[in-house]
């Protein structure tokens, strides 16, 4: 079963998250700092992490910022919760490299929901990958995909992407020209979007072009339809 990893000083909330995910057979294990979240991110690779933003010490930011700058925890999918509710903490948090973020008090069956389609989202990949064997890399100019590596490469230099981040990339490269509505893409990528504002996918789009790109306001991968969404530029220029 999925391992998961809780990062939060709130012993109370890190009980009901065990019993939560315990019921449902998950594996958890738990830091209450975030110094000892990352050691323990980069021990026992989680498949998933729950990431409380407000610590005493490292806070939630620092230590997302930091696991997306290790290699071998980079691809770990990170849901962040937190007590303020205001839009800028979203954004900060997903610009960050989190996968999705959860206001406290939260429901224990929505937080358990996004958990599921996260899980559920990368086993599909996987076994998509295992079925159709190795896929040809997807190269553009100077922008090289490997979707069974989960890999990209610019000018010869490799690019940490979050999970999020490069299925978006992968979706769209694979579909060169299509454009894809946000609606579209959060059912593609995150599985369902009920429970999530079309601003998600706006925001992932916004800091992969930052790593991208090579001047995010005038885009030659991914671009912006007017009014309709985003497609991937089947002839972009040399960069």
């Amino acid at each position: 079963m999925p391992l998961i990893l809780v990062v939060d000083d709130e012993a109370n909330i890190v009980e009901l998250l065990k019993f939560t995910l315990q019921k449902e057979d998950y594996r958890v294990i738990s830091a209450p700092d975030g110094s000892t979240g990352l050691s323990m991110a980069a021990e026992y690779l989680p498949d998933l992490i729950i990431l409380d933003i407000m610590m005493t010490g490292r806070d939630g930011f620092e230590v997302c910022r930091a696991l997306k700058a290790r290699p071998e925890t980079a691809g770990i999918p990170i849901i962040m919760l937190s007590a303020k509710s205001d839009d800028i903490d979203k954004i900060l948090g997903l610009e960050m490299g989190a996968e999705d973020y959860v206001t406290k008090p939260f429901s224990p069956r929505e937080l358990l929901a996004r958990i599921k389609a996260s899980l559920r989202r990368r086993q599909y990949l996987n076994e998509s990958l295992r079925s159709s064997g190795t896929q040809k890399e997807l190269v553009y100019n100077n922008l090289i995909i490997r979707p069974e590596k989960y890999e990209v490469d610019l000018h010869g230099k490799r690019i940490y992407l979050s999970p999020k981040e490069f299925e978006i990339l992968e979706v769209l490269a694979s579909n060169p020209g299509r454009v894809f509505n946000r609606e579209m893409l959060l059912e593609r990528i995150w599985g369902f979007n009920e429970l999530r504002e079309t601003r998600t996918v706006d925001v992932h789009i916004r800091y992969l072009r930052q790593k991208i790109e090579e001047d995010p306001s005038r885009p030659v991968y991914i671009e912006t339809v007017r009014g309709v969404g985003y497609r991937f530029n089947d002839k972009p220029p040399s960069v």
